[in-house]
């Protein structure tokens, strides 16, 4: 056994001393940070004011559609006013969100209530100086170093039609056909309207009798035959941003919802009322203590904690098995392999080689650990609210020493699959007709492990744990939905099993295959010699 451990620190320090393991272990904490920061950057930095042609020939609706999109800047610069007083209050405010008294929802949730409640509320923000005014009125509750206020872009901006392309007069009777065509070449971005070469990103056309093209419900509405083009119309190349398309549509149906409560003779106050009443509805977990049953913020993050571990278990065990794959063809193809067969047998470099990339493993696992747990103290904040819970919840909920487990058995599991095929190739290339194969079994995971993580109990689940094969990956998912017990321990009795006989099957191919030469070899083939070692025993 002497020689396994002088074998694993050989194959742990020709490993941990490249610089491809170091530039791994040090670009985790880099992509994690880059996974948190960038989408912010982007959202402020990157996607530029987009600009957009409103043509209102009713006369009737296009106030409607410009309310629409500034009720949508509005919502967000109440969002970064929020966000700006809680990082910056006096006393450390924006340190201790308390989310466990937090909406599943966060502040985005709870904004999108308030808003659907009163789509009103934040017109006061539309009128010059209000921002300015909102943030004075911030003052006394500030940090004496607090940073000035930058109001968020707009994210969409009105231009108008140049009348070299549409004069004043045409705009008004214009077929919205020929309007189209001659915006066809600004919205595909070959011209441009402003001298800054913005894109124009969408024009909206609203034709006269527009707001007479109502669908509605019911058999005669189904009878009704209806021209897309005598409606609204919303012309846009990009066909993945639909913000303003869905608050332009959203204002419109509840202007016109309005109109007709007119027209039927209801009070517009009575209708306020009614549209601003809700049903108290409440998510509550029975698992929870009595008095504490409340859903919040911090139970969504705990329930969905484990598939950033399942993750990185995923990527963990896929790198260090292929180190493994990769040094054994190396050694053979360079006769390293037969040295050590002079001196060690077999079985001993087949150990020395699991237990050496085992502590490769392990090394960078604890690296990334502590690299998480690092930028997530530095990240916690009303800027990330999920921060400070996730980091709770890797400190205290016990899912680092489940990692670690179903980390190493996994590692077992397909390091001995692993070790097998690179025993019997010669050359990266000839192992190639068992890594398709393996690593199509190792995707499975990764494809369910959403679903697993939405129905941690469900049939999909329990099929999936008791498939050796699949067991670290859907336990992991599962630790923080309290699986069954008999779920727990039958797949850890049925892991530990699988972990033994796919060594010992593992030894045997290795056994037969590390001298072997010549032609790449076929699973028939495989499959043949184990069974002519199994019979010599």
């Amino acid at each position: 056994m002497n020689n396994s451990f002088i074998i694993a620190g050989r194959e742990y320090a020709d490993n941990a001393r490249t610089k491809g393991f170091w530039i791994n272990l040090l670009m985790f904490p880099i992509i994690l940070v880059a996974s948190i920061k960038v989408p912010q950057l982007l959202e402020e930095k990157a996607i530029p004011t987009r600009d957009y042609i409103l043509i209102d020939q009713s006369g009737e609706l296009g106030d409607v559609v410009q309310l629409a999109v500034d009720r949508q800047y509005a919502a967000k610069v109440a969002e970064a006013l929020s966000s700006y007083y809680m990082a910056n209050a006096k006393g450390g405010v924006g340190n201790e969100i308390d989310l466990e008294k937090m909406p599943s929802g966060g502040l985005d949730g709870m904004m999108s209530d308030f808003l659907e409640q009163d789509p009103g509320a934040l017109d006061s923000l539309m009128q010059p100086g209000a921002i300015d005014s909102a943030v004075a009125m911030m003052q006394f509750g500030l940090n004496d170093d607090a940073p000035e206020f930058v109001a968020p872009r707009r994210p969409f901006s009105k231009v108008d039609v140049p009348t070299g392309i549409i004069s004043a007069t045409e705009l008004g009777t214009m077929d919205s056909g020929e309007i189209v065509s001659r915006l066809r070449p600004y919205l595909l971005g070959d011209k441009y309207l402003t001298t800054d070469e913005n894109k124009l990103f969408a024009v909206i056309i609203i034709p006269q009798g527009a707001a007479a093209q109502v669908k509605r419900g019911g058999a005669a509405g189904m009878m009704q035959q209806l021209d897309e083009k005598d409606g609204v119309q919303f012309w846009a190349k990009n066909l993945a941003d639909m913000s303003l398309s869905r608050a332009i549509s959203s204002a419109l149906n509840e202007h016109l919802r309005t109109n007709e409560y007119q027209r039927l003779g209801v009070d517009e106050e009575i209708v306020s009322q009614v549209k601003s009443t809700q049903m108290l509805f409440t998510s509550f977990d029975p698992s929870k203590d009595v008095g504490e049953e409340k859903v919040s913020m911090a139970d969504t993050i705990r329930q969905f904690a484990p598939l950033g571990f399942v993750y990185m278990m995923w990527i963990a065990i896929f790198t260090v098995v292929n180190m493994l794959l990769n040094n054994t063809i190396e050694e053979k193809s360079n006769r390293i392999i037969e040295v050590l067969l002079s001196s060690a047998t077999p079985w001993e470099i087949m150990s020395g080689k699991l237990i050496g990339i085992a502590g490769v493993g392990m090394t960078m696992m604890v690296g990334w650990v502590l690299s998480m747990i690092g930028v997530l103290m530095y990240m916690a904040g009303p800027q990330v609210e999920w921060a400070a819970t996730l980091l709770e919840v890797i400190s205290n909920s016990g899912l680092l020493p489940l990692f670690g487990l179903y980390y190493l058995c996994g590692y077992l599991i397909y390091s001995g699959l692993f070790l097998a095929i690179g025993s019997l190739c010669s050359t990266i290339k000839e192992s190639q007709n068992f890594m398709g194969t393996a690593t199509v079994i190792l995707m499975v995971p990764l494809m369910t492990m959403v679903f697993v993580a939405r129905d941690p109990n469900g049939t999909l689940a329990q099929v999936l744990t008791w498939i050796p094969l699949y067991t670290p990956f859907v336990m992991m998912n599962r630790a923080a939905a309290d699986p069954p017990a008999f779920d727990m321990w039958g797949s850890a009795i049925l892991m530990l099993v699988t972990i033994v006989t796919m060594l010992w099957v593992s030894s045997r191919i290795f056994r037969i295959g590390i001298l072997r030469t010549g032609q790449p070899p076929k699973l028939v083939e495989l499959f043949k010699s184990l069974t002519q070692s199994l019979k010599n025993q």
